[in-house]
């Protein structure tokens, strides 16, 4: 489960102080698929890493009864000057998990051959990717957040990383950012609709995209 208690979140531009968030009160049981909704700028990442932990709130509190991973999509920060493996091994040290394990996981999934031994530095952006979400889709999180989620690679192994990612989702929760209600139709049963400030929590995905479609045609 995790809850949000009165959280609110703003910015200073160069003109005026912008609002993403403004007392936001919500509790998503575990397993909740929602699909975050908004124009460009409405504070869809910014929620997402105050989920993960990674950007605080100005006021209220997120309260995480469960596990929840890093904003992921088939991208990532490593340390450039790591090879792959090495990468793998201080993310497995940071969660808690067997590093051998993982590596043999994310070596097996991601293909990158000998690649795995070679600087972060030597990578195509390709390639980054497989290891990032090789290595996302290695660890078991009772939350996934996702943040415009993209498949890369030939036909079979996108094949693969989408099979692979349903199937986590199977026991987990899913926060998913993405600007293709498609995508969001796809993975999601709710949403969750920021505009202006003010987030609007719906039980059906459907009407969370009527309203977000007639936000952005207003």
């Amino acid at each position: 489960m995790i809850e949000f208690r009165n959280v609110s979140k703003s910015y200073r531009t160069q003109t005026r102080r912008k609002v993403v968030l403004d007392q936001l009160s919500l509790t998503l049981p575990h397993g909740r698929k929602v699909g975050v909704l908004g124009r460009n700028g409405a504070g869809k990442s910014t929620l997402l890493g105050m989920v993960a932990g990674i950007v605080q709130p100005d006021s209220g509190e997120i309260r995480r009864h469960a596990s929840v991973s890093w904003p992921l999509g088939l991208r990532g920060s490593f340390h450039t000057d790591l090879t792959g493996a090495q990468n793998v091994r201080f993310t497995a040290r940071v969660y808690g998990i067997d590093t051998d394990a993982l590596v043999d996981y994310v070596e097996d999934f991601a293909q990158l051959g000998d690649f795995m031994n070679m600087p972060l530095r030597s990578y195509s952006s390709g390639m980054r990717a497989r290891l990032a979400f090789g290595m996302s889709m290695g660890i078991s999180f009772d939350w996934y957040l996702v943040d415009e989620i993209t498949a890369v690679g030939d036909s079979a192994f996108k094949k693969k990383s989408l099979a692979v990612f349903k199937n986590r989702l199977q026991d987990a929760g899913l926060l998913m950012v993405s600007h293709s209600t498609r995508t969001i139709l796809s993975y999601c049963t709710s949403g969750l609709v920021l505009e202006n400030g003010k987030a609007r929590f719906f039980e059906d995905v459907r009407e969370a995209v009527r309203v977000h479609e007639a936000n952005m045609a207003a």
